[in-house]
Parts: structure tokens; sequence; C-alpha cells
């Protein structure tokens, strides 16, 4: 197998597991260095095992070379150290996979706001904590790669996750301003939109959920190739993979006179599917 990581330090965040784990098996059989941090906790973010020294122990046993962090996502300080293990064992960081993520499903009339925040802490300043501890690094190298993990039902609703919905929304939001803002300095920057079974997906219905975690780990692995794209969301489920895209319709001028009566009128057509066509803005 072609070693095409070689020569490049990986950070998966929630890689005792799922999706992490498989991201970083597949990183390290292609010759990269990987920092495997897990919390070892639950879905729910409770609890702690030792799942990043269980995948550091695989990937060693195979061959790779891995380090295992347990740090949180969700403490700038022990995301900072998610770093400091990367350079201190190898000497820098190039890419981040920003994958560590829970859970605490309830309605919105029935979330308490400690629970809506626990899930921003880990998936949104999760990510920002760590991305932002090894921009500086990616930046004076002049490369680097940086993925966020959003999802299907947090892009496009998913009853009783609007604490997740919000996370998993503000991550492309933090990427479309990463991508102009890296690109400069040689770190491109993308999302992935993943569907596997794993942990986190059990509650979600089977027709949203396909495939094993392995068939999403090439989608990832190619976002932090020297190829890589920069600022896309890309889906991935049961060896499938679509670019998602947001898209404008045609606007209607209604001139500086516009008022609430004038808008009223056209309103339903400006809203009608039948005005997003190929060819439309897209961002």
């Amino acid at each position: 197998m072609a070693e095409e990581f070689s020569e490049k330090v990986v950070i998966v965040t929630g890689a005792g597991r799922g999706l992490g784990r498989s991201h970083a098996i597949e990183f390290a059989k292609r010759g990269a260095k990987v920092v495997v941090n897990d919390l070892g906790s639950g879905v729910d973010g409770t609890g702690s095992s030792n799942s990043a020294q269980s995948v550091t122990d695989e990937i060693n046993a195979s061959g790779g070379i891995a380090v295992a962090n347990t740090g949180s996502v969700a403490r700038k300080e022990e995301a900072q150290s998610i770093i400091e293990t990367a350079v201190d064992t190898f000497g820098t960081v190039d890419i981040i996979v920003n994958n560590a993520g829970i859970l605490r499903d309830k309605t919105f009339a029935n979330v308490t706001m400690e629970n809506f925040k626990a899930v921003l802490d880990v998936h949104l300043l999760g990510a920002v904590y760590v991305t932002s501890a090894a921009w500086p690094i990616m930046s004076e190298k002049g490369w680097g790669r940086v993925v966020f993990t959003s999802s299907g039902s947090g892009i496009f609703g998913n009853f009783g996750q609007s604490n997740y919905g919000a996370a998993k929304m503000g991550l492309i939001g933090l990427m479309n301003v990463l991508k102009l803002e890296g690109v400069k300095k040689g770190i491109r920057t993308n999302t992935l939109a993943p569907g596997a079974t794993t942990r986190m997906t059990e509650g979600l219905p089977s027709g949203l959920v396909r495939g094993d975690p392995r068939q999403v780990s090439p989608a990832v692995l190619y976002l932090c190739s020297d190829d890589a794209p920069n600022g896309i969301i890309l889906q991935a489920s049961g060896g499938r993979f679509s670019v998602l895209r947001m898209c404008v319709n045609e606007s209607i001028d209604l001139g500086s006179d516009v008022d609430y009566e004038s808008f009223s009128e056209v309103a339903k057509a400006l809203m009608d599917d039948e005005s997003f066509r190929p060819g439309s803005t897209v961002s």
C-alpha cells in the first residue's frame, strides 16, 4: 500500500471507536504518524475507558505509528495538550480531523441549557480549540489540512437534536471562514458529512444511516491529501459520496419603495421550490 501520508502527523479526535477509529487506522496504514485522541466517554460524554490506548495498541501492533491522548476537546487546556502530544512525540502537526462528538438528545422544549451547551462545547468549541492550537504551526510551515465533521441529520434537521443541529451547522460556518483565511498559508479546510453505523447513530431511523465506518474514511483521507479541495461539504455513507452545496434562487427586485404589501404579493413565487434550478448561484 502506498505510503502517501508517510511524512504527515495526523490528529484524529474521538478516535477511540467508530468513525474516528477507522480514520486513524486508515491514515496509519498509509504511513502517517497518528495521535489517537479520545476521552473514553460514553455517547453522552460521561464515563471513561481506555479506548484511545486500545486503538493506539492496535495500530502499533500492525506496524503503524501512533500515540494516545485522552484529553477532552471541550476544555481548552486539554485540547492544547492534544497538539502538544503531537509536537512532543512527532515534532509537528500537519492534519487535524475534528471527529469528537457527544449526544444529549431532547426536544427543544425539554432540553436543559446545560445539555444544549455540552453538545456545542464538544462539537463546535472543541473543534475550535483543537484547530486554533494547531493553526500557527500549520501557518508557519505553509501546509495544513483541517476536516470538520458535520452530519446529514445536523444539516437537514432531525427531531430532538436542536443542540446537535446548531453545532453541526456552526462547523460549516466556521469552515466557510477558515477556507478564506487559511488558503494563503497553504491550509485547506473542508467538512465531512458522514453516515455510518456507530454508537452515535443507534437511535436514528435506519434510512438515515448505512454502512461501515471504513466506507467513510476514504473521503477523509482525500480531504487531507495534497489534492484536497478547499471549502467543500462532502457527504459519505455506505460507499456512496456526494458534494453538498447551498444554492440561491433568482432574486426578485422590488426597488427602493418596497413594503410589506408588495413583498407579500411575490413571496410565494420567491419561495417556490421550482425557482431553484440548475445554474442557480451556489456557494
